[in-house]
């Protein structure tokens, strides 16, 4: 029963975090944060963490959803981007904060500094965007920033994995690293595709022969990411790499557009449930164990060659400049070389450093760090305590705040006027595609009247029904193939005033079906099915 009250004590804290984040305008994950610590000190009791737990429950479906809508052309034209910061920045931030770490800090064991810098270096997108909500992002930089999150994650934690091979055996082998990197990428993947693929064909078959059941197709996608991560990890393979290539496969199978059109609609809705929940409850839950790791402070100081615990201040500041300065680094030569680099005969743009300072400082830690330090192990190969274990994790845990803070003031006035190169318009290719999706609906429309409209008595009803269907996709095709210059701006601007006008006629149908309702004047299943429909045709406008 416990566990069910501090269940909803959880959900019910995500619900108030948006209310107080927009009342406040304080970014969303601090909010969160502050709520859990909050719950712990009028409780006195927080959610024991246990990070292999944390994982599997939070993980897999975030990062599944994540592979899944995240446009793929924005992958693939920013490749060679997301690939440098996802795995060469990780190993240059594991490198070079290691070893400041193991500097400052003589006590921390090479090993164990080295896991420490592994489990900082993935960013937490997720934060990223709710800081910057008050000045969004371009979608460029989001693009890059999302892709570089669902593979620097995996990224990470196998170079945090390694590390501590090396902290509890006290040997450290570079061509065994490569290889199991090398394993845990390739089988991750691979498992993450197989899996997507084998369920999609299974349901596909069952579907074709028995029809669809829409709860049970919903419930399939939820259990699918799920049954990657536990079947790359049964092989000793990365979980989150198979939950991540789940995800991309799923998006690539649904192109076929075999499911239903209701199974569409309410499994987006429910996995926009999912994604809301699973995300508060990670700051919620990393909020809750911050009083306990802070209460440790004058224990953790003992640890190091400094008894004061204001050197604790200095070593987190000093690893989140280090961090910073790190990513700034890397991403200079990045852009630099990649993103902005010379393209024909035209000279390459510039790399404005307030880009630069934009993505170093998007670089935020979340929860996935400190579930990721947790998991260090009590003892070393020889039964000893692994040293500087809980420093370790309070440093973590530091930095997570530090950089959060710092992001939310200086993110919203950086990203005010950010330039990017463009993202290519689309526009041309939504006309082009509706164009013949209408020309498609106009042949089978017809084709539809004609054998319906076979052997009838009234075959004048059938055509005047399609003509008027029909003329609705002429007019389609015609605002978009007709026009040319300054009527493609005026054609375009016609259909943004008629979304308008759309729009205010739905609502006030809803208002009026809603009205009849309450009055009684329409029975309550009629009143309920009514507006639905409008709901379903608001869907198309907004």
């Amino acid at each position: 029963m416990h566990l069910i009250e501090t269940t909803l004590f959880l959900l019910l804290a995500v619900v108030l975090s948006g209310w107080v984040a927009r009342i406040t305008r304080i970014a969303l994950p601090l909010v969160q944060i502050a709520l859990g610590a909050t719950v712990v000190l009028i409780t006195g009791e927080a959610v024991d963490l246990k990070p292999d737990i944390f994982f599997l429950l939070f993980l897999p479906p975030l990062l599944f959803v994540d592979g899944w809508r995240i446009p793929k052309e924005a992958l693939r034209r920013d490749r060679a981007v997301i690939l440098e910061l996802a795995l060469g920045l990780v190993v240059f931030t594991v490198v070079g904060l290691g070893f400041l770490i193991h500097w400052m800090i003589p006590a921390m064991p090479l090993a164990v500094a080295f896991a420490l810098a592994a489990i900082l270096s993935p960013t937490d997108p997720i934060a990223v965007s709710a800081i910057a909500s008050r000045a969004p992002i371009p979608k460029r930089l989001m693009h890059i920033l999302e892709g570089e999150s669902l593979l620097n994650d995996a990224t990470g934690l196998t170079c945090m994995r390694i590390a501590v091979i090396a902290a509890t055996t006290g040997a450290f082998s570079l061509t065994s690293a490569v290889g199991t990197f090398a394993w845990l990428a390739v089988a991750g993947v691979t498992v993450g595709i197989a899996v997507t693929l084998a369920i999609g064909l299974i349901k596909g078959w069952i579907s074709r022969r028995w029809g669809e059941d829409v709860g049970g197709q919903i419930l399939i996608s939820l259990l699918m990411p799920f049954a990657a991560y536990l079947a790359a990890e049964a092989i000793h393979a990365s979980g989150i790499l198979a939950a991540v290539a789940a995800g991309v496969t799923m998006s690539f199978t649904e192109r076929q557009g075999s499911a239903m059109a209701a199974t569409r609609i309410r499994r987006a809705v429910v996995w926009d449930t999912v994604q809301f929940v699973a995300n508060g409850l990670i700051f919620v839950i990393l909020g809750e164990q911050m009083p306990s790791i802070m209460a440790r402070a004058a224990e953790v100081i003992q640890s190091t060659q400094h008894k004061e615990i204001w050197w604790l201040a200095v070593y987190v500041f000093a690893i989140v400049g280090a961090l910073a300065a790190l990513r700034f680094v890397w991403v200079w030569a990045s852009l630099k070389l990649t993103l902005f680099r010379k393209r024909g005969k035209h000279a390459p743009p510039k790399v404005g450093l307030r880009l630069v300072a934009v993505m170093s400082l998007a670089g935020v830690r979340g929860a996935i760090t400190l579930a990721g330090i947790l998991t260090l192990p009590f003892v070393l190969g020889d039964g000893t305590p692994m040293p500087a274990r809980n420093l370790a994790i309070f440093l973590a845990a530091g930095v997570i705040i530090v950089s959060l803070v710092l992001a939310s003031v200086a993110l919203p006035r950086l990203l005010k006027g950010i330039e990017l190169p463009p993202e290519p318009s689309h526009l041309e290719e939504e006309d082009r595609s509706r164009v013949a999706a209408a020309s498609a609906a106009m042949r089978a429309i017809e084709d539809t009247q004609h054998a319906m409209a076979e052997g009838k008595s009234n075959p004048d009803l059938y055509a005047e029904t399609a003509a008027r269907l029909m003329e609705l996709y002429r007019h389609r095709i015609e605002t978009r193939t007709h026009v040319e210059g300054d009527d493609v701006v005026l054609a375009r601007q016609s259909d943004e005033i008629e979304r308008h006008l759309r729009l205010a006629g739905l609502a006030a149908e809803r208002a009026e079906l809603v009205r009849l309702g309450r009055m009684r004047l329409v029975d309550e299943e009629t009143a309920r099915k009514l507006i639905r429909e409008v709901d379903l045709q608001e869907l198309r406008y907004v």
